[in-house]
């Protein structure tokens, strides 16, 4: 389910891919599943790297079509039919949009190193209007759960009501698909944590 924008759908990134963008590896190509208006294959695009931007409806990314460094994908994910999404992604963002088959697919479409983004409504935001239907509503944990059977190395989670730009409850995970650190007694390489971004948390829930 792809969740209706709250504000242009081609309006400014989350705050919360933004803050992680930079752990996504220099040029390495980054895939942008359900897009809508495609705010976050632009964000990446303007960064550099090439981009994959899937949705069942591309009219909102149509003016990307046929651009250097961008492949627009018309797929129903939720169709049964297997949709070839490719791999070895530097990065994966995945924000308002929840189908749990697809959401255990995921990380093994990232590269070594590779970077999943993800920030969707959680159970709770029921209380507060759409989307109120537990198939689309994640459960306790439930990002931070997918990521440790998946052996990703959690960034940073958070799960919890929000204000703005409406009461929301949601949950967000940066995790990577860990590097071998050989002097870390098998602990993996760490990585960077960006600063917090501070700026436009209001829009951080458009498509």
């Amino acid at each position: 389910m792809n969740l209706p924008p709250h504000h242009d759908p081609r309006g400014q990134a989350s705050p919360w891919v933004q803050r992680f963008a930079p752990l996504v590896a220099k040029g390495g190509p980054v895939l942008d599943v359900a897009c809508g208006g495609g705010r976050h294959a632009r964000l990446f695009r303007g960064l550099g790297h090439p981009v994959m931007a899937v949705d069942i409806d591309t009219r909102g990314v149509a003016d990307l079509a046929g651009q250097p460094g961008v492949t627009v994908c018309q797929a129903d994910l939720e169709g049964g039919a297997p949709v070839d999404l490719g791999g070895s992604y530097a990065g994966i963002v995945v924000t308002n949009y929840l189908h749990r088959p697809l959401l255990a697919h995921l990380p093994g479409l990232l590269a070594p190193g590779g970077v999943l983004l993800y920030e969707t409504f959680a159970q709770g935001n029921q209380r507060h209007g759409r989307p109120s239907s537990p198939a689309f509503l994640l459960r306790q944990g439930e990002l931070l759960a997918m990521a440790q059977a998946a052996g990703l190395q959690v960034v940073a989670f958070e799960q919890g009501e929000i204000s703005l730009p409406r009461a929301a409850v949601v949950q967000r995970l940066a995790a990577v698909r860990p590097l071998p650190a050989p002097d870390l007694d098998g602990d993996p390489e760490p990585r960077p944590l960006p600063l917090a971004y501070t700026l436009g948390w209001s829009e951080s829930f458009g498509t």
